[in-house]
């Protein structure tokens, strides 16, 4: 069992782009789904994504906030593919861009499909008051902003925002997911 320390930020502009030392196209669903998450019915998120060349079944408990309790477990590619079959809500597509800057690893989501036009840039600290530089190109956070999170974005993608949603980046209640 590992910890998550993860705070997740709005991307403004592409001038991180140049610094992307790879990207990794990704394909993710959940078994489970935002309502059950957030009512208490399900302790934690039941995610399968395709990374790659490789794919994991990950598991996620909903505390709130940037720190959290993480399970990540390999499986084989065509056993992901029959899993994505059997989620719930829509399927997230996204490219990963990873950046590497001032001792820290970025991996920036540029999301494609129905959640296209939404970047969002997440960074794991090994504390939750850990300092970090921050990038130009990093926006507003939204770390307790819930519908960033990718099993929100499966129940409801970007593509389904309103205009006020798109513009303002209201802080919202911790998520839990």
């Amino acid at each position: 069992m590992g910890i998550e320390i993860e705070r997740k930020f709005l991307v403004v502009g592409d001038d991180w782009r140049a610094a992307a030392q790879r990207v990794v196209p990704m394909a993710q669903g959940y078994l489970n789904d935002l309502a059950m998450v957030d009512s208490g019915a399900m302790q934690a998120s039941v995610r399968v994504r395709i990374e790659g060349d490789a794919a994991f079944l990950n598991i996620k408990s909903r505390e709130a906030g940037p720190s959290r309790q993480e399970f990540d477990y390999e499986i084989p590619v065509a056993d992901a593919r029959a899993l994505l079959a059997l989620c719930v809500g829509g399927i997230v597509e996204k490219r990963r861009h990873y950046v590497q800057r001032a001792g820290h690893l970025w991996e920036i989501d540029e999301f494609l499909g129905d959640n296209a036009g939404l970047v969002v840039a997440e960074i794991e600290l090994d504390d939750v008051d850990e300092a970090f530089e921050r990038p130009a190109w990093l926006g507003p956070e939204a770390t307790h902003a819930q519908r960033y999170y990718n099993l929100a974005l499966a129940a409801r993608p970007y593509s389904q925002w309103q205009g006020d949603e798109r513009r303002a980046l209201d802080l919202e209640e911790p998520a839990s997911c």
